[in-house]
C-alpha cells in the first residue's frame, strides 16, 4: 500500500461495511498522465487495490462519492469511470470542488459491502 498523502486510514472495515478514503490518480508518486481520463482510470487502479487489501473487490462497491475540479470535464469523467466500473453501477454523488490534494482533477471515495 502506497503512503497516504494526510494523517487517515486508505481504508477500514465497519462490520460488513469498507469504507475507502479518497483516491486520486497518483502512480509512483505522480498524477497519472492522460487528464481526467487519466486521472480517473488510475484513481479507480488504486480504488482496487484499496479493496484487494480488505478482501473485496469494485463489485462490492455500493455507493462512491467523486470530486471534480472542473464539471466541463463529467462527460470525460463518465466514461472513464464506466470504463473502469464495467456494468457495476454502484449508487454515487459527483461534487464539483475548488481544489484536490497534489493538483489532481478527480478524487473517488467509496463504500463496499463485503460480509465478514
Amino acid at each position: 500500500m502506497s503512503k497516504p498523502l494526510g494523517p487517515y486510514t486508505p481504508a477500514v472495515r465497519a462490520g460488513d461495511f469498507i469504507l475507502v478514503s479518497g483516491q486520486v490518480g497518483v502512480v509512483d508518486g505522480s498524477l497519472a498522465d492522460g487528464g481526467v481520463a487519466g486521472q480517473t482510470r488510475q484513481a479507480i487502479a488504486n480504488l482496487v487495490e484499496r479493496l484487494a487489501e480488505m478482501d473485496a473487490e469494485l463489485t462490492d462497491v455500493v455507493k462512491t462519492t467523486c470530486f471534480l475540479v472542473d464539471m466541463d470535464a463529467f462527460a470525460t469523467f463518465n466514461a472513464a469511470y464506466v470504463e473502469g466500473f464495467g456494468s457495476h453501477r454502484p449508487a454515487r454523488s459527483t461534487v464539483a470542488v475548488r481544489e484536490l490534494p497534489v493538483g489532481a482533477r478527480v478524487e473517488i471515495e467509496a463504500i463496499a459491502h463485503k460480509p465478514v
